[in-house]
């Protein structure tokens, strides 16, 4: 006992603040939560602060995937959005193919109901263009499996004249146009009536141009002159467009003239022409 009390004495002071520091952190504690003990509102201060950053993590992570959800969405959609725009742009394209192909065929019976001696056609579609310092020519994609043979005419749908067929394989057929300097067939000045020679040359070609020799010496054709076929001898259709004239010029002898035409069909821009198999010859 008299050890205690002189404890008491010694540290009786800091025993009662020690007591009341307790006292107070105890109500505190028990205010803060009413419905949990002490050491459960304790722990839940200490985890409070974790609980949030988790929260936090928890709710960047959604919106995250959410985010990438949407991007994949919408990469889907633009990916099949082009596919529509693909095909739509594909059928535009088969439609304007389609007019054009139908206007060349209204074209085509137009001039079968002009020249009914023009008896047998075959479409065919030009597959490629050649043009050399030596020739111009086409090939076609029709053969002698169709009735394609070297010699026959070929024009375009306004029956201008394109060239004619030099080979012809099974399924496909060379065609030497106008231009070329291998090229010569009879030809007559529609105005005049006056024969000549239609052939190619080779200081024209690169112009796409070519010469009408053999002409009255007397009566020279006019610049704007129309050149059609004369169908002499036979091998030929008569009346077939090959051009018009553009100038007259002398030859080196200066004895005799030539003029220079432009062919009537667009060589460059063919892309189908027809075959002339059979032709009724006109007297």
């Amino acid at each position: 006992m008299i050890g205690l009390k002189n404890f008491l004495k010694q540290h009786g002071l800091w025993v009662l603040f020690a007591a009341a520091v307790l006292s107070v952190a105890m109500a505190v504690m028990s205010v803060l939560s009413a419905n949990s003990s002490p050491l459960e509102n304790l722990t839940g201060m200490l985890v409070s602060p974790f609980r949030a950053g988790y929260t936090a993590v928890a709710n960047w992570f959604n919106d995250l995937q959410n985010y990438y959800k949407d991007t994949t969405d919408l990469q889907a959609e633009n990916a099949a959005l082009r596919q529509q725009i693909a095909k739509m742009e594909e059928t535009i394209r088969q439609a304007k193919a389609d007019v054009e192909e139908n206007a060349k065929l209204r074209e085509l019976l137009n001039l079968t109901k002009q020249r009914r001696d023009l008896t047998d056609f075959e479409a065919c579609m030009v597959t490629e263009h050649a043009v050399t310092n030596w020739t111009s020519s086409l090939t076609l994609n029709k053969g002698t499996s169709l009735g394609v043979e070297a010699g026959d005419c070929v024009i375009d749908e306004c029956g201008n004249l394109v060239g004619v067929v030099s080979q012809a394989g099974t399924n496909w057929s060379t065609v030497l146009t106008l231009v070329d300097t291998d090229t010569s067939l009879g030809a007559q000045i529609f105005r005049t009536k006056d024969l000549g020679i239609a052939r190619g040359d080779f200081s024209l070609m690169g112009e796409k141009r070519l010469r009408l020799e053999y002409l009255p010496a007397d009566r020279a054709p006019l610049a704007g002159d129309v050149v059609v076929t004369s169908g002499l001898g036979g091998y030929y259709p008569s009346g077939l467009v090959i051009g018009s004239v553009e100038e007259v010029q002398v030859d080196d002898s200066g004895a005799a003239s030539y003029a220079i035409l432009a062919p009537a069909a667009d060589l460059d821009a063919l892309t189908e022409v027809f075959v002339i198999k059979s032709f009724e010859i006109v007297t």
